[in-house]
């Protein structure tokens, strides 16, 4: 039977069904149980006001009183009114406590509470107290679900995010935690030419894939020819994602704006991937790890609309789910295109993973100790059939293999001099020459046909991490003069080869808006130190390090390390803001990032050239050689220390025999 309409259940008929008392003569009839009046039915006391029906067919109406004085004669109209106040009460704490009740079960309890109009309908009332608590209740849980994903455990085996059983996909849990900006809408749809789309995937192979081999070029090649084939099989939703994000990433990474064509492509070819997102990016798959390490490349060219270290904490929680973290057990044979395509991919989220933590000074997703997978081998990537599809053939994995092993070594020192505690290090400096030094080994096993392009990209990766691990951490807070000289030098090397690149009109290497990243970071180290310690490294007198006996011996400067460091420093901070400028126009933070620099760096540009003013007025009027000059000491005002003009003598000699010898770089740190 259908329940009744709130209005009418809840609002009661004002009459009397049923007297509350008798009469005063009805009752004391009732109590002798001896009048036939009353037995009848019309005789008993209806409690009728003013006089009961009883009273009036005996005549005796005036006498009828009732025992309750709200029943008295001249008082009706005060009974109905109190009755009238008293449904009103009941009506507005009716009305409080279903409000109350919907904003406890919705989450919303701290809203205030508004009296509804009695004029309105109360169920109209109700129906919009629920979808306003609804709405909210959507939002907090989907904001709680995102603070507190790095503390859930996504179950890979389970399909606990399937669109058939919540509406809370775990692709729409990715983007909402990543998103900077909402994608345009997507425009009108269509497809490049055959011959434009392979120009995309041969840039994506020579300069990203190299890098990050996640799939197979087969798996790639043969996702174009089912797109491109009229009346072929069916193109799968991963293979519509692969394709579109590969054209997404090529495109982005060839634009010099974010304003030309290849963004605005690039924008598209995202907005169109992501169709598929719910599909793709579902939990317990491979797939998934490789669709995520799509997004995570473009992400880090479009920081925008994604944010790449949100995105690569979700691949590293999907690795480790699915066991990739751990070489399958000796028991557990797998075959070798399998094995070897799962540690690629292991090797690809930890590259990422360690590069990105590293670049936004943030704890890295999983530590070494809990890992325990083998190196990828360098086959080639593609096989006999399909490397004749391809333009330039099968792509080696070499430039891949030098990044992993570069990534093994970064992480390590990141986390015990960033991530370990702030307890001081013990023989901190046996330990950083140590590591130098395994990344100078690295450096030196580069093969002869890396290509030009991937080696400077490898010079700057090892400039950068020397002054990264160089600089004030935890566990070493206080920097010596020789460290500090290290920096400096570094840096300079740092700016000079990326300042040229940043400002070529084509990405020769996969350049991201990480690499504007690390110039300020350089930037702000070179700036820290030549702050802290301006008159030893721009006097030219370079430390002596002792070399202990059994330890590893520190890295070496620079051949050209203390000549004419006022003019280099000059330089450097031109090519830091030169560099910031360049980027800029591709990335809008990359301007927060100069605006912020320029500041800083002002004063110390300012008395770089002071200093540079003096050392020319005083090679003008002594006919002596600018090297010879810049060896000396200046005041806190840039003025020339008189006291530092012998050991300046010495330094200037020292230099000179230096490059008359050919001293190689050890005797550049060591030769005083």
């Amino acid at each position: 039977m259908p329940r009744p309409s709130p209005s009418v259940a809840d609002t009661p008929l004002l009459r009397v069904s049923r007297p509350v008392s008798a009469c005063s003569r009805c009752e004391s009839i009732a109590i002798l149980h001896c009048c036939t009046a009353w037995l009848a039915n019309d005789s008993k006391c209806d409690g009728k006001l003013p006089a009961c029906t009883a009273c009036e067919k005996s005549g005796r109406a005036g006498e009828c009183s009732s025992a309750n004085d709200q029943f008295a004669k001249g008082k009706e109209r005060s009974y109905v009114a109190s009755l009238e106040s008293r449904v009103e009460k009941l009506e507005r704490r009716l009305a409080y406590a279903r409000s109350r009740k919907a904003s406890v079960a919705m989450h919303d309890i701290d809203a205030p509470f508004q009296m509804p109009d009695r004029k309105d309908s109360l169920a109209n009332i109700r129906a919009a107290i629920h979808g306003k608590a609804a709405r909210r209740r959507e939002a907090a849980d989907v904001n709680e679900l995102v603070s507190d994903f790095g503390f859930l455990s996504v179950n890979a085996t389970t399909r606990d995010f399937e669109t058939s059983t919540s509406n809370m996909t775990f692709a729409r849990l990715i983007l909402a935690a990543t998103n900077n900006d909402i994608l345009p809408e997507s425009q009108p749809f269509q497809l490049p030419s055959r011959p434009a789309a392979m120009v995309l995937i041969q840039y994506y192979l020579d300069h990203v894939y190299a890098l990050f081999p996640v799939f197979s070029e087969t798996a790639l090649l043969n996702a174009l020819d089912a797109t491109y084939q009229e009346n072929g099989r069916p193109v799968t939703e991963f293979e519509y994602w692969l394709l579109y994000f590969v054209f997404a990433i090529a495109s982005t990474a060839q634009s010099r704006s974010h304003r030309d064509a290849l963004y605005v492509d690039g924008v598209h070819w995202v907005g169109r991937a992501l169709h598929y997102a719910d599909k793709v990016l579902m939990p317990g798959y491979v797939s998934q790890i490789q669709a995520l390490l799509l997004l995570v490349q473009y992400s880090m060219l479009d920081p925008a609309h994604f944010d790449s270290w949100h995105l690569i904490g979700f691949a590293c929680r999907a690795v480790v789910d699915l066991g990739f973290h751990q070489d399958p057990p000796k028991e557990q044979q797998l075959d070798k295109k399998t094995a070897e395509m799962r540690r690629r991919i292991f090797y690809c989220v930890y590259s990422l993973d360690r590069s990105i933590s590293m670049v936004h000074a943030r704890s890295l997703s999983f530590t070494d100790d809990s890992t325990s997978v083998d190196f990828p081998s360098l086959s080639l990537g593609l096989t006999s059939g399909a490397a004749a599809k391809s333009l330039t053939g099968p792509h080696s994995l070499e430039s891949a293999d030098l990044l992993f092993q570069l990534r093994c070594v970064q992480s390590s020192w990141y986390q015990e001099l960033f991530q370990s505690g702030r307890s001081p290090l013990h023989n901190e400096y046996t330990y950083i020459w140590q590591i130098c030094q395994e990344m100078r080994e690295w450096s030196e096993s580069f093969p002869e046909s890396l290509p030009l392009a991937f080696k400077d990209f490898f010079d700057l990766e090892l400039l950068y991490s020397y002054v990264y691990c160089l600089s004030p951490s935890c566990r070493i807070p206080a920097l010596s003069l020789y460290a500090k000289t290290l920096i400096f030098e570094y840096s300079i090397d740092y700016m000079q080869k990326i300042f040229p690149i940043s400002r070529d009109p084509i990405n020769v290497a996969f350049y991201t808006y990480h690499d504007a990243l690390r110039v300020y970071f350089v930037g702000s180290q070179f700036l820290a130190v030549l702050m802290s310690d301006q008159d030893q490294l721009l006097g030219g007198i370079l430390p002596y390090t002792p070399i202990i006996p059994g330890t590893p011996p520190p890295p070496p400067l620079p051949s050209n390390a203390g000549i004419n460091s006022v003019d280099r420093s000059i330089n450097c901070v031109k090519h830091i803001k030169g560099t910031l400028r360049s980027f800029g126009h591709r990335w809008d933070d990359s301007k927060a990032l100069l605006s912020n620099y320029e500041a800083q760096v002002e004063p110390l540009l300012a008395s770089l050239h002071q200093r540079k003013h003096h050392i020319d007025g005083i090679a003008r009027n002594s006919n002596t050689p600018p090297g010879f000059v810049q060896q000396a000491s200046f005041d806190h005002m840039g003025n020339i220390s008189t006291e530092s003009w012998a050991n300046a003598g010495v330094a200037f000699a020292s230099n000179s025999l230096q490059g008359g010898l050919g001293l190689g770089q050890g005797g550049s740190a060591h030769g005083l």
